[in-house]
């Protein structure tokens, strides 16, 4: 998948997720529809993110990911309905199972893992950490399958 770490995340999504109860709000379970394109020729991954929790809409996000010039290296931009905008790109790797992404802020930092299942669908794990990467705290944790899209 090396050379696909990208297109395997091309397409309509739908995610159940689990919240964690977070200094952000209350945890709970949401739903969430993910669409992802490559644009720019190919170059560029372009992500959107809705999230709806009890049918009100809880987090929109938009990320902006590009491989890197050595192979299994990736950058993320990530923008969010809570303000996040950044100021330098996520680093990101492909370990041979999943995509790692590894965001800091002033906010702390927040891991992005995206694993491929064999069913062909997707887990995404979301981890802060408010120490400089000593204690992890999972922030967000979910399982996406892929849709057909209307004609």
């Amino acid at each position: 998948m090396e050379g696909n770490a990208l297109a395997t995340l091309v397409g309509e999504w739908l995610g159940d997720e689990t919240i964690a109860t977070t200094r952000w709000g209350e945890g709970g379970p949401a739903v969430a529809k993910v669409t992802a394109r490559f644009d720019l020729g190919g170059k560029v991954l372009l992500m959107d993110y809705r999230a709806e929790r009890d049918g009100q809409l809880a987090l929109q996000a938009h990320a902006v990911i590009v491989a890197g010039q050595e192979a299994g290296e990736y950058a993320m931009y990530w923008f969010d309905s809570y303000g996040f905008t950044p100021s330098q790109p996520a680093t990101g790797h492909w370990d041979g199972k999943r995509l790692v992404f590894l965001r800091s802020s002033l906010r702390g930092q927040t891991r992005h893992v995206y694993e491929m299942a064999v069913d062909g669908g997707y887990r995404l794990i979301l981890e802060s950490s408010f120490d400089g990467g000593v204690n992890w705290e999972r922030v967000m944790e979910g399982e996406y399958r892929r849709v057909e899209c209307a004609a």
